[in-house]
C-alpha cells in the first residue's frame, strides 16, 4: 500500500496548473514554429508570429498565455494499492475536493492570479465562483500503487465549439469531419488540434475526444512512417482535407489550420456510429504528472532557447488615434489591413452587452456614452506587480452578435474588436450603420496588453472581469476584419487560400 499525502497531491495539482498558464508544450512550439516557416499567407503568418512572440513572453515573464485561462479538466488514475492521508487535524477530502483545493490555490496565486471563469447556476443567475472551481474531474481506478494525473485547461471559446453527432454505421466520419469544421469558424483560434472520439456511448466519445488532445503532437513522425491501424489512416486524411479548406490561422485564409489530429475510438453498439470533435486552441495547456509517495510534483521548465526568437514588424501598419477618429476615416480602412490603434477604447463582453440591451429595451440611459467610441470584447486576467491589466486578448465576438444591431443603432458605436469571423447578422449591421469591424489575435493575451497604458471601472463593476472599463492603448496592433461596405476576410481569406491549396502538396 502506498500512502499518498493529501497535501502532496493538492501542491502537486496547484503546481501544474501554474506551470501550464505560462509554458506551451515544446512539440506545440516546434510545430507551430513549422508552420510559420513554410506559411504562404500573410495574415496568417502575422498572426502566428504573434502567438510565438507571445508564448515566450509568458514563458519569460510566468504570465498567462491566455486571458481565458480555461476551466480545469483533470483525468485522475488512482491504483488500488494507494491510500491518500490528510494531515494531523485536516480534512479528509475525496479526489474532486482535492482537485478543487488545487485548482483554488493556484487561480488565486497573488504571483500569477488566474481568470476565474466558472459560473455556478449556469442556466439562472450565472454567478462566478470566484475561485475557477469546480473542476470537471473524471476518475478511474486502476491496478497499481500511484495516482497518474493529467490536467487540461480548456478555453471556452475552443470548448464552445465542440460538436457531437450519432451517425449511421454506413455513415463517413471524414465527411461528417469536413462538413462541420467550416462551421466552427475561427472561434476556437486555429492553428490547432482536432481531437476525435469516436464509438462507445455519446458520452464515451466525447471523452475520447477531450482525453485524445493530451497526447503530443506527431503528425509529422506519423506522415514519415506512414499510417497502419485504421485511426491512423483517419488521421492523415483528415489532417490533409482539412488542412485543405484553407481556413488558416485565426480564420485569416492560409495553409495550415492544424498542426495535428487526434482519434481515440472504441467499440460500438451495432446499431450506432457515435462521433465527436473537440478542438485545441492555439492555448494548448496540460500537463501529466505522477505521484508515487514520494511528495509533491514538480514539472521541469522548459528552456527558452527551444523558442523561436521573433521581432513583430508594424512598420506598414495604419496608425489610428481613438480620440480623435472619425466615421468618413473608419471608412476608408481596407478589410486585411493592419491598425495600430492610440488612445482609448471601452471594454464589453456578453454580460455587459445582455445589461446594456435590457436597459436600452427599457429606455433607460447607459451608464456610458458610446457615440463615436470602439469597445472591445475582453475579460482581462486581473493585474499582478506594476501591471496596468493582466493578459487581455479578445473573446469570440460572434457571441456579441445578436446585440449588434441594436447597439450601433441605438447608441452610434463606430467599431468593435474581438477574435475571430462575425456572422450574417452582425456583418449586416455593420454595413447598414457604416462601422467597422477588427480583429485581434486570440492566443497573444500578454502581448496585446502590453499596449494598454491604462485601465479604469466605468461601469457594471459587479460583473467581475465582464464589467465595462476603459483602456488607454498605444499602438495595439488588429486587423480591420469587417470594413464599413461589409466585407469580411473570414470569408474572402479562405476562399481565396482554399483555391491557391489545390496545387499543393500539403502532405509533403
Amino acid at each position: 500500500m502506498t500512502v499518498i499525502r493529501q497535501e502532496d497531491f493538492i501542491t502537486s495539482v496547484a503546481a501544474a496548473l501554474q506551470y501550464i498558464s505560462y509554458y506551451h508544450p515544446l512539440d506545440y512550439i516546434q510545430n507551430l514554429a513549422h508552420a510559420y516557416e513554410k506559411e504562404k499567407s500573410p495574415a496568417a503568418r502575422d498572426a502566428i508570429a504573434q502567438i510565438l512572440i507571445n508564448s515566450r513572453m509568458c514563458a519569460e515573464g510566468h504570465r498567462p498565455i491566455c486571458q481565458d485561462t480555461g476551466i480545469v479538466n483533470a483525468f485522475v488514475r488512482v491504483g488500488m494499492d494507494v491510500r491518500f492521508e490528510p494531515a494531523p487535524g485536516e480534512p479528509a477530502f475525496d479526489v474532486q475536493q482535492m482537485v478543487d483545493e488545487g485548482v483554488r490555490r493556484a487561480y488565486l496565486d497573488p504571483g500569477n492570479k488566474l481568470r476565474a471563469s466558472v459560473l455556478a447556476d449556469p442556466a439562472g443567475a450565472r454567478k462566478n465562483t470566484q475561485d475557477n472551481t469546480p473542476a470537471t474531474v473524471i476518475v478511474d481506478l486502476v491496478r497499481g500503487n500511484k495516482v497518474d494525473i493529467e490536467l487540461a485547461a480548456k478555453g471556452g471559446g475552443s470548448e464552445a465549439k465542440s460538436r457531437f453527432v450519432m451517425l449511421n454505421p454506413s455513415d463517413s466520419v471524414v465527411d461528417w469531419v469536413l462538413k462541420i469544421v467550416p462551421t466552427m469558424g475561427a472561434g476556437w483560434c486555429p492553428p490547432g488540434i482536432l481531437g476525435i472520439g469516436i464509438g462507445g456511448t455519446s458520452e464515451k466519445a466525447m471523452r475520447l475526444a477531450k482525453e485524445s488532445l493530451l497526447a503530443p503532437i506527431d503528425m509529422p513522425e506519423l506522415l514519415a512512417r506512414g499510417p497502419k491501424t485504421t485511426a491512423e489512416k483517419l488521421r492523415v486524411e483528415i489532417y490533409d482535407k482539412v488542412n485543405r479548406l484553407g481556413i488558416g490561422a485565426q480564420g485569416l485564409g492560409g495553409l495550415t489550420t492544424v498542426l495535428d489530429v487526434k482519434v481515440l475510438d472504441a467499440p460500438a453498439h451495432a446499431a450506432n456510429l457515435p462521433v465527436a470533435v473537440i478542438p485545441q486552441c492555439a492555448a494548448d495547456r496540460h500537463a501529466h504528472i505522477v505521484l508515487d509517495g514520494s511528495g509533491p510534483v514538480y514539472l521541469d521548465p522548459p528552456s527558452l532557447a527551444d523558442w523561436p526568437r521573433l521581432t513583430y514588424d508594424v512598420s506598414g501598419a495604419r496608425r489610428v488615434n481613438l480620440d480623435t477618429v472619425t466615421r468618413e476615416e473608419a471608412a476608408a480602412w481596407k478589410p486585411g489591413e493592419v491598425l495600430l490603434l492610440t488612445g482609448r477604447m471601452l471594454t464589453g463582453r456578453d454580460a455587459a452587452h445582455k445589461r446594456m440591451s435590457d436597459m436600452l429595451n427599457r429606455g433607460e440611459k447607459l451608464p456610458v456614452d458610446l457615440k463615436g467610441r470602439f469597445i472591445y470584447y475582453v475579460g482581462p486576467v486581473d493585474p499582478v506587480r506594476n501591471e496596468v491589466v493582466g493578459p487581455a486578448g479578445p473573446t469570440t465576438a460572434t457571441r456579441m452578435d445578436k446585440f449588434t444591431r441594436q447597439i450601433l443603432a441605438e447608441t452610434g458605436l463606430l467599431g468593435m474588436i474581438g477574435k475571430a469571423e462575425r456572422g450574417p447578422e452582425a456583418i449586416d449591421a455593420i454595413r447598414e450603420f457604416g462601422a467597422v469591424y477588427l480583429m485581434a489575435v486570440g492566443g497573444a493575451a500578454y502581448l496585446v496588453s502590453k499596449a494598454i497604458r491604462g485601465s479604469r471601472l466605468v461601469a457594471f463593476e459587479d460583473l467581475g472581469m465582464e464589467a465595462i472599463y476603459e483602456f488607454e492603448v498605444k499602438e495595439m496592433p488588429v486587423t480591420v476584419a469587417v470594413d464599413s461596405k461589409g466585407t469580411s476576410v473570414h470569408q474572402t481569406g479562405p476562399a481565396e487560400w482554399q483555391q491557391r491549396i489545390a496545387g499543393i502538396p500539403i502532405l509533403q
